[in-house]
Protein backbone atom coordinates (compact mmCIF):
# COMPACT_ATOMS: atom_id res chain seq x y z
CA UNK A 1 0.00 0.00 0.00
CA UNK A 2 1.51 3.67 -0.93
CA UNK A 3 0.94 6.45 2.16
CA UNK A 4 2.13 9.53 2.22
CA UNK A 5 4.07 10.53 5.53
CA UNK A 6 5.45 13.72 6.47
CA UNK A 7 8.37 13.55 9.29
CA UNK A 8 10.89 16.08 9.12
CA UNK A 9 14.01 16.94 6.84
CA UNK A 10 16.26 16.08 9.73
CA UNK A 11 14.92 12.72 11.00
CA UNK A 12 14.40 11.59 6.60
CA UNK A 13 18.38 12.61 6.40
CA UNK A 14 19.43 10.35 8.79
CA UNK A 15 17.24 7.75 7.75
CA UNK A 16 18.14 7.66 4.10
CA UNK A 17 22.18 8.02 5.27
CA UNK A 18 21.32 5.19 7.55
CA UNK A 19 19.09 3.01 5.17
CA UNK A 20 22.16 3.66 2.21
CA UNK A 21 24.92 2.50 4.85
CA UNK A 22 23.21 -0.72 5.17
CA UNK A 23 22.54 -1.32 2.32
CA UNK A 24 18.37 -1.42 2.16
CA UNK A 25 16.02 0.69 1.22
CA UNK A 26 14.36 3.63 3.21
CA UNK A 27 10.91 1.57 2.64
CA UNK A 28 12.42 -1.84 4.65
CA UNK A 29 14.13 0.39 7.69
CA UNK A 30 10.68 2.32 7.63
CA UNK A 31 8.69 -1.08 8.03
CA UNK A 32 11.00 -2.74 10.49
CA UNK A 33 11.21 0.64 13.16
CA UNK A 34 7.39 0.69 12.77
CA UNK A 35 6.86 -2.91 13.13
CA UNK A 36 9.02 -2.93 16.29
CA UNK A 37 7.64 -0.03 17.92
CA UNK A 38 4.26 -1.15 17.58
CA UNK A 39 5.46 -4.66 18.96
CA UNK A 40 7.21 -3.24 21.37
CA UNK A 41 3.64 -1.32 22.18
CA UNK A 42 1.72 -4.43 22.35
CA UNK A 43 3.52 -6.31 24.14
CA UNK A 44 2.08 -7.11 27.66
CA UNK A 45 3.78 -4.80 30.33
CA UNK A 46 5.75 -7.55 32.68
CA UNK A 47 4.09 -7.27 35.96
CA UNK A 48 5.92 -6.27 38.87
CA UNK A 49 5.81 -7.88 42.22
CA UNK A 50 5.92 -6.24 45.72
CA UNK A 51 7.89 -8.51 47.80
CA UNK A 52 6.18 -9.85 50.74
CA UNK A 53 7.81 -10.52 54.21
CA UNK A 54 6.36 -11.32 57.66
CA UNK A 55 7.42 -10.22 60.72
CA UNK A 56 8.09 -13.25 62.59
CA UNK A 57 10.35 -15.14 64.88
CA UNK A 58 11.56 -18.14 62.17
CA UNK A 59 9.98 -21.62 62.36
CA UNK A 60 7.70 -23.27 65.06
CA UNK A 61 9.27 -25.59 67.43
CA UNK A 62 8.11 -28.47 65.67
CA UNK A 63 10.10 -27.20 61.92
CA UNK A 64 13.13 -25.93 63.68
CA UNK A 65 15.39 -29.07 62.59
CA UNK A 66 13.23 -30.02 59.73
CA UNK A 67 14.17 -30.68 56.10
CA UNK A 68 13.01 -28.73 52.96
CA UNK A 69 10.97 -32.25 52.29
CA UNK A 70 9.15 -31.87 55.94
CA UNK A 71 8.31 -28.57 55.70
CA UNK A 72 7.09 -29.10 51.91
CA UNK A 73 5.01 -32.04 53.08
CA UNK A 74 3.53 -29.67 56.07
CA UNK A 75 2.64 -26.57 53.19
CA UNK A 76 0.61 -29.28 51.17
CA UNK A 77 -0.99 -30.52 54.18
CA UNK A 78 0.71 -33.73 54.09
CA UNK A 79 2.24 -33.74 57.42
CA UNK A 80 1.40 -36.60 59.30
CA UNK A 81 3.33 -35.37 63.06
Amino acid sequence: MKTTLEITDSLFNRAKAYARSQHTTLRALTEEGLAKVLDEREAPKPVKLKPVTFKGKGLSPQFENADWSRLRDAAYGEDRS
